[in-house]
């Protein structure tokens, strides 16, 4: 059985992009983009400085995540090791992104499929070598059957030290560096700021979504920069490599080494999932709060059944949960091929799983809506739906309860973002609905009153959900070490760096201590807006949630 991998020797490489030059051409590999690229790390201070370089591609992992989360089977393993993909179904949903901890892959600006390095298969399969391995002018890349005793690339694994890049991820990666550089082989050896880099000051990129095309990221940058220019700042092309007046390899105010390590050169990579997530997040857990509570209430008898609060609470329900498709449709890169997910699916991606629990909550929900009106209306006999209903409630709920924590398993999946890997998210996202869903039906309350012993039983919820949820974060998800560098500089990023302010203000502040501020109050109107408040934090808390791992490097 043929085993194929890759060694990278150090020693030899002179950091002359040719494997990357070469690759762009034989996979007409776009601008922009790279399959293979060579990052430079400089350490020391001049004159005692060092350069050191790394070839930086798919790892061809023995135990790939992008291939168990792929919801379309268009990333997949062969049975060679290589991990191949498959743009004419691939739906451009970008957790392939998310789960590949080493940065590996990308959109491709024209079809908005994903791509990465295949390992040269179309040569491969015809007994050649890959390109970046035929062009390479020191024989710095070597590649062959790691199973065949005879290859080079195992006489060399046999004999040679060799490490690879982040292996307590536990993806057994097959690209392997010989006397591979601590400080370049962990992307969070040194900060990235605008004075790092070789050729170019770059600017953040995180608001220019990866879909969309070439003039909006191109308007977004002009705007970026317009603000910058107005700030007095120094500026210089941005996602673009350019020489700088003083000299070709010159750094930050011109000296040689600015500081004692920085990555000099490297390919910029942008933020694969934007607002559109952290809002599904929301609006999924109003859907499903609704339905739960529902359930929940008039199940355990908390509550007595009401014709016109049940008719709009599942119709509200029914909204959200519509509305939630549609944010999932709207982030992909190619919403046409969304169906795909349901008639080809793959099974142990958390995508389709939870595609299939939306659905069924969808086709049950609607069933029992549908009821409930036509009931209301002498349409469909009331005593029928009086008999059906503790059957649909009791069957929805689970699937309420799936819809609301089905993504804690997904980010799960995504392995390139230790702070989701959470084992509280599950039960926090469940919290998180029941907050949302009776913040949602005190918001009804205020157009239309709601059953008094209903009311009672929201108020008492609201007030405890927001209580725990402030809890399970505070105490739970930012209050523990964390179990990794990357998951702690994420954390860290969002209590007390760049997503502070949506942190503690949005979501503390206006999500949590207001709203619980606003319920001793009891007017209807005050806590009509206790619950508006509490959603918006919610959001504010998603969005930081979702974007802070992100902006941290993974290569």
């Amino acid at each position: 059985m043929t085993n194929y991998g890759f060694v990278i020797d150090n020693r030899k490489c002179i950091g002359c992009h040719a494997c990357t030059t070469a690759c762009k051409s034989e996979n007409e590999v776009p601008l922009s983009v790279n399959r293979t690229w060579v990052k430079y790390v400089e350490t020391g201070q001049y004159p005692d400085a060092t350069r050191h370089f790394q070839v930086t591609r798919c790892n061809h992992c023995a135990n790939p995540p992008c291939v168990r989360i792929c919801p379309v089977e268009a990333m997949y393993q062969r049975d060679d090791g290589i991990v191949e993909f498959d743009p004419s179904i691939c739906i451009g949903c970008k957790a392939c992104m998310q789960a590949c901890p080493y940065d590996a892959i990308y959109i491709d600006p024209e079809d908005g499929t994903a791509a990465k390095c295949t390992y040269c298969a179309h040569r491969t399969d015809i007994g050649l070598e890959p390109a970046c391995v035929v062009v390479c002018p020191e024989h710095a890349i070597i590649a062959g059957d790691m199973d065949d005793p005879t290859s080079e690339i195992s006489h060399i694994l046999a004999h040679e030290k060799v490490t690879v890049r982040k292996p307590e991820q536990g993806t057994s990666p097959k690209l392997f560096y010989i006397e591979g550089n601590e400080v370049s082989l962990h992307p969070t050896a040194t900060e990235r700021t605008p004075e790092t880099y070789m050729w170019a000051d770059v600017i953040p990129l995180h608001n220019i979504p990866v879909n969309g095309s070439h003039a909006t990221a191109q308007a977004t940058v002009q705007s970026a920069t317009k603000n910058i220019a107005k700030s007095g700042a120094t500026l210089r092309a941005p996602q673009t490599q350019g020489h700088p007046t003083g000299g070709p390899i010159k750094f930050a105010d011109g000296r040689m080494a600015d500081h004692m390590i920085q990555v000099a050169y490297n390919q910029q990579h942008k933020v694969p999932w934007h607002w559109p997530v952290p809002a599904y997040l929301v609006t999924k857990g109003i859907g499903s709060g609704i339905f739960t509570i529902l359930s929940l209430g008039l199940g355990l008898g908390l509550f007595a059944f009401d014709a016109d609060t049940f008719a709009i609470g599942g119709f509200l329900s029914l909204l959200f949960i519509v509305i939630t498709t549609g944010l999932l449709i709207f982030d992909l890169e190619r919403p046409e091929r969304f169906f795909s997910i349901l008639y080809r699916p793959q099974w142990r991606s958390w995508l389709t799983r939870g595609a299939y629990i939306l659905v069924g909550f969808s086709i049950l929900t609607t069933l029992w809506w549908l009821g409930e009106v036509g009931a209301r209306y002498d349409i469909i006999s009331a005593s029928l739906v009086d008999s059906i209903r503790p059957f649909a409630l009791w069957l929805g709920l689970p699937l309420s309860i799936g819809v609301a924590i089905y993504t804690a398993f997904l980010f799960g999946q995504a392995e390139g973002r230790d702070l989701w890997q959470s084992t509280l998210l599950p039960f926090h996202l469940f919290v998180q609905s029941l907050m949302a869903g009776s913040g949602a039906l005190l918001m009804v309350d205020a157009v239309i009153a709601l059953p008094d012993d209903m009311l009672s039983v929201l108020k008492i919820l609201f007030a405890a959900s927001l209580i725990i949820d402030l809890l399970v974060t505070l105490m739970g998800e930012f209050g523990m070490p964390h179990a990794s560098e990357v998951a702690a500089k994420a954390a860290h990023d969002i209590s007390h760096g760049n997503y502070k302010g949506y942190f503690w203000i949005g979501s503390m502040l206006i999500g949590h201590i207001v709203p619980l501020a606003l319920l001793l109050i009891a007017t209807s109107f005050a806590v009509a807006i206790a619950g508006l408040l509490a959603i918006v934090g919610l959001y504010a808390f998603e969005y930081a949630f979702v974007m802070a791992p992100q902006d941290v490097p993974n290569s």
